[in-house]
């Protein structure tokens, strides 16, 4: 099922690296094309286009595309148990991760009356994604909600498609455990759209007279959270209008594992990732051939008897999914630096040096008692992550992801003499002359 990669006493530079590792083919491009005139009706035609649109790709219409206050509160009454309490303390603990990542205004001062200060303010509207394809994302309303909330943003709403199985009052709107994660972290504005019209209907706004005066959706000026390739094709389409998050392709995990690695946890941990989509990757790097054997082995045991072994066995099977072989731990770091994996583990002896030397991840989880379903859930990091190797200059959603830096600049008349023969030097040296003037019109001639 899982392909091998023998990479061993092969040369490791970048390019020949990218040219082996496998990627699953995800072309966002040949998308745009299908998108732009979805999101150019949503602009035309706006509520009509969305309910439109989300009975031809979703199968149903709901009564409103906001979500009622007593659907809410509903979902919260009808959530089993269990699941609000993981819930619970899914949010506790991100909302304790996330505080700590809140940034403070910092001054630095040049002159004793020159300082330029940096400041952290907030997005002023955020739109928050949440898929509702193959599975249910409640966690992923967390990891959208806490970060947004802990920046400061004054108003986010979340947008989720409507589930045609739906029944009683939950008919035609998301998910009723989407609804409920809503409502426990206090986001009282949800809308019942899908898709690329969700993005587009977040840009560019749009006014639901089916649901009197809370059917206005203001524009907002920023969208996050994962989606399908037409989800991404939408934010690549859009990107400028509006800012995102990133172009969120299919989830992957690479595990660098060596012979001390129980192959059980590795092969659930790999079938774990492929569950989610047939086109997820799951890539073991090792050294160790008896290692890789033992996990390909389980593999095929495990993938045979799980729930979703028809998803899994597809995901497994395609050109995204692997077992790299290398020569030893150095090179495995060369390659899943090259690889830069969504999600990382590192299952080796000293796991936690190894994984201090990774430059190039998500996420990365140290030792075999961190894998990546915890962070899917529950150990308080945020689970929306660069993928397709963008994890090499992208960093994954958080506290930041919802703040914009801004520089203060405050010289007086002192502080601005001091400097003005540089400013006159380098806008004559640009050819920029008035830029000098710009200095010289508060402080008289100057010439450097």
């Amino acid at each position: 099922m899982l392909a091998t990669i023998d990479l061993r006493s092969q040369p490791l530079g970048a390019r020949a690296l990218r040219a082996a590792l496998p990627r699953a083919e995800y072309d966002v491009e040949t998308a745009l094309e299908a998108v732009r005139p979805i999101c150019d009706d949503v602009h035309d035609r706006g509520a009509t286009a969305l309910y439109e649109l989300g009975e031809r790709f979703d199968g149903v219409r709901p009564t409103s595309l906001r979500v009622p206050p007593q659907v809410l509160d509903a979902a919260v009454e009808v959530l089993d148990a269990d699941v609000r309490r993981a819930l619970e303390v899914s949010i506790e603990r991100a909302r304790a991760v996330h505080a700590d990542q809140r940034r403070t205004d910092t001054t630095t001062r040049l002159h004793e009356s020159g300082t330029v200060t940096e400041r952290w303010v907030p997005v002023e509207r955020v739109g928050l994604y949440v898929p509702g394809g193959r599975a249910v994302y409640p966690s992923s309303v967390v990891m959208n909600v806490v970060p947004a909330q802990i920046a400061g943003v004054g108003s986010l709403a979340v947008a989720s498609p409507p589930q045609r199985d739906n029944q009683g009052v939950f008919a035609g709107y998301p998910h009723p455990t989407i609804l409920a994660a809503c409502s426990l972290l206090g986001v009282d504005e949800v809308w019942t759209m899908g898709g690329a019209q969700a993005v587009a209907g977040f840009a560019h706004g749009f006014v639901d007279d089916t649901a009197g005066q809370d059917g206005e959706c203001a524009p907002v000026s920023l969208v996050t959270g994962p989606g399908n390739i037409y989800v991404a094709a939408a934010k690549r389409l859009l990107k400028g209008l509006i800012g995102i998050d990133a172009e969120a392709g299919p989830t992957e995990i690479a595990v660098l594992a060596d012979a001390t690695a129980d192959p059980e946890h590795v092969a659930a941990d790999l079938i774990s990732q492929a569950e989610h989509d047939p086109l997820a990757g799951s890539v073991l790097v090792t050294d160790s051939t008896e290692l890789a054997d033992a996990v390909a082995a389980v593999v095929e045991r495990r993938a045979a008897a799980t729930k979703h072994s028809e998803r899994v066995v597809e995901a497994l099977g395609g050109r995204q999914s692997a077992i790299v072989l290398v020569d030893d731990l150095d090179a495995g770091l060369r390659v899943v630096d090259a690889y830069a994996a969504e999600h990382l583990e590192v299952i080796t002896v000293d796991a936690a040096a190894v994984a201090a030397r990774v430059r190039n991840a998500g996420a990365i989880f140290v030792g075999p008692h961190s894998p990546v379903s915890l962070g899917d859930y529950v150990a308080g990091s945020n689970h929306v992550l660069p993928t397709g190797g963008s994890a090499a200059h992208s960093s994954g959603l958080s506290v930041q992801s919802f703040l914009r830096g801004i520089h203060v600049i405050e010289y007086s008349a002192d502080a601005l003499a001091e400097v003005a023969p540089h400013v006159v030097a380098l806008a004559e040296a640009e050819d920029l002359p008035a830029h000098g003037e710009a200095v010289t019109a508060r402080t008289g001639e100057v010439r450097p």
